[in-house]
């Protein structure tokens, strides 16, 4: 079905409510509308060229109509295009979750699929419990998380989510947690000694109610949706080692920053740290279709054996668990990774985004450039020596992402934080002309001040 220009934006404003859009504003404004993508780019109904300067939602790995994933897509819709896994298997499904637990830290060999992120998360979290209530360890119930975490949007996702923007207006839904400060160096009051802080109230927490911790979740690396805010060095690792030493697991969230978005293939990589539970999603299959994967260890697997009448078994499943055009791309993108030495490959990338940053570091409105492989946030601040912000009203992050769309790339802020986090195949001419609209943009919006 082809529809001119204007009968789609009628029935755009009449009909589809967008997400995390507040929609009495966006209804005034132009409607791009995407229609077709190729390489880093995505194109308009007029034929206009955008950089997809965020992956189309951090998703997109090795660019749009990539050839290999497009004929992996069609060779498994001869096949078949959905089976259940429900007492069932297939062999995409079966050879994904072999490929993904060769990758993955050690440790983590089994596999459960599901559809996103944040049923990715719920997997997590079900298991995590179930696995205390199997071992018989009745009293170890409930969740640490982090301040600013983001782990989706489903209740059990937005009960261990640490955004107040996003996640107070639920709370009468939730179950209680407990939560720990995360470090967010460039505002944290003991700026000299950041990490420590952070992990002393985090381990004191532990210390206290390991008894009735079942799991502290968190984004390995690097928050997300907090505004691209990494974690110093150690962090992580000394994270790992509080649970593991108070018997409490460890759940890792990779939504956001695996498939090599931090420069290794999973960011638990880069201080050599396994957890119990790791989440998977978004890049999977370099962002051509929902699936999204729960690795957990064989101590955490074995808990659920038992004779039928125990019912030890995870009751939890999707109708589209595992579905085998997406875990068929899926395999897809993992061989363009293995054949193109694709984690080696960014490096030479990575340090040219982290020269051309450098060139922002300047601009009197941008606070604070933050990044971790190709993934970056700035900052956008109204004075910076004392690093105060703009009203939410001026939206600030909104003007700058428009001015960026008029100059050829898409861009989606995180408040008044910009994010860069473009798809892993980008090229360096690319990347440097990301770069430059990117500040240029910066400079437009901010201009009006």
């Amino acid at each position: 079905m082809t529809c001119d220009r204007d009968t789609l934006v009628r029935w755009d404003r009449e009909h589809l409510w967008h997400p995390f859009t507040q929609m009495q504003g966006f209804l005034t404004e132009d409607l791009l509308i995407i229609t077709r993508g190729e390489g880093s780019f995505l194109f308009d109904q007029e034929g206009n060229r955008y950089l997809d300067g965020v992956s189309s939602l951090w998703a997109n790995l090795h660019g749009h109509r990539r050839p290999e994933l497009d004929q992996a897509l069609r060779s498994q819709l001869e096949q078949v295009a959905h089976s259940t896994l429900l007492g069932l298997a297939h062999p995409p499904a079966i050879l994904l979750a072999r490929r993904l637990a060769q990758l993955a830290p050690a440790g983590l060999t089994r596999v459960f699929f599901s559809d996103d992120g944040s049923t990715a998360v719920e997997v997590a979290l079900k298991l995590a419990f179930q696995y205390w209530q199997n071992l018989g360890n009745r009293e170890k119930r409930r969740f640490l998380k982090l301040e600013n975490g983001y782990h989706g949007d489903t209740l059990g996702a937005v009960a261990v989510g640490g955004i107040p923007l996003f996640h107070e207006i639920y709370h009468p839904l939730l179950f209680d947690t407990l939560s720990a400060p995360a470090p967010y160096c460039y505002r944290c009051p003991y700026r000299e000694d950041c990490r420590e802080q952070c992990l002393e109230e985090l381990e004191a927490q532990v210390a206290t109610h390991h008894r009735e911790l079942a799991a502290v979740i968190l984004e390995p690396v690097m928050q997300g949706a907090a505004g691209m805010i990494p974690q110093p060095p150690g962090y992580l690792a000394r994270v790992r080692e509080v649970t593991r030493r108070h018997r409490v697991l460890l759940i890792a969230d990779e939504v956001a920053v695996g498939f090599g978005r931090t420069g290794r293939m999973f960011a638990c990589q880069h201080e050599q740290v396994s957890p119990d539970l790791m989440c998977l999603a978004k890049g999977i299959t370099g962002g051509y279709l929902p699936l999204a994967a729960t690795l957990a260890s064989d101590e955490i697997y074995r808990a659920f054996l038992g004779e039928y009448q125990e019912f030890k078994t995870f009751f939890h499943g999707h109708t589209y668990t595992g579905n085998p055009l997406a875990a068929a791309v899926g395999l897809a993108s993992l061989d363009i990774f293995e054949k193109e030495r694709l984690i080696e490959a960014l490096v030479p990338k990575i340090e040219l985004l982290t020269r051309l940053l450098a060139g922002m570091a300047g601009h009197p409105h941008v606070g604070d450039i933050r990044q971790r492989g190709l993934m970056v946030g700035i900052e956008l601040v109204r004075d910076r020596g004392s690093r105060e912000p703009w009203p939410p009203a001026q939206r600030i992050g909104h003007r700058v992402i428009l001015a960026a769309r008029r100059l050829g790339a898409i861009l989606r802020p995180l408040g008044d934080v910009i994010v860069l986090m473009p798809p892993l195949s980008i090229s360096p001419a690319e990347l440097e002309d990301l770069a430059r609209i990117t500040y240029e943009a910066i400079d437009r919006g901010t201009a009006s001040d």
